[in-house]
């Protein structure tokens, strides 16, 4: 049986919650090291991305948190372990500016999505600031009042 191969920048995985929690500042798409298994197991849509946040060690980037749930088919000379630390490939200038923001007060680096670019997975992060509640509670207005414009819109195109 053939298996489906992915389409170029087509979605795996996306943290939706960091959008919500989060003011994005800039966005920046790295590479990911992965075992064989890990990949298999993105085919397949076995990720969940909505707890991992990124780190900077020694002048690396590694992203933690992000669970990749082994297929039941995970070959039996490999230990797969979901919760593994994965590496995340950035240019050495850009981590080091990276960095310099992160050291500022209130800022962190949380990943966005896993998405396929022309047959490798990459993973966009991004350099966000924490939202205070109330700015929470503004992005659920706003959202609710898009909803409210899409249903009135809906209505009034029968």
């Amino acid at each position: 049986m053939a298996t489906k191969k992915p389409t170029t920048d087509s979605r795996i995985a996306e943290n939706k919650k960091a959008i919500f929690n989060y003011f994005i500042e800039e966005r920046y798409e790295t590479g990911m090291v992965l075992q064989g298994w890990e990949v298999k197991a993105l085919r397949e849509g076995k990720v969940q991305l909505t707890d991992g946040y990124v780190v900077i060690r020694e002048g690396e980037m590694f992203i933690i948190g992000c669970q990749i749930n082994p297929l039941r088919s995970a070959s039996t000379h490999v230990s797969p372990d979901s919760v593994r630390t994965k590496k995340l490939l950035l240019h050495k200038e850009q981590i080091r500016r990276l960095i310099g923001k992160v050291e500022q007060k209130g800022y962190t680096l949380v990943p966005l999505n896993l998405h396929w670019k022309a047959g490798k997975v990459k993973c966009e992060i991004a350099l966000a600031k924490g939202k205070a509640e109330h700015d929470k509670r503004d992005t659920i207005k706003e959202r609710e009042g898009k909803r409210e414009v899409e249903r009135a819109m809906k209505v009034h195109s029968r």
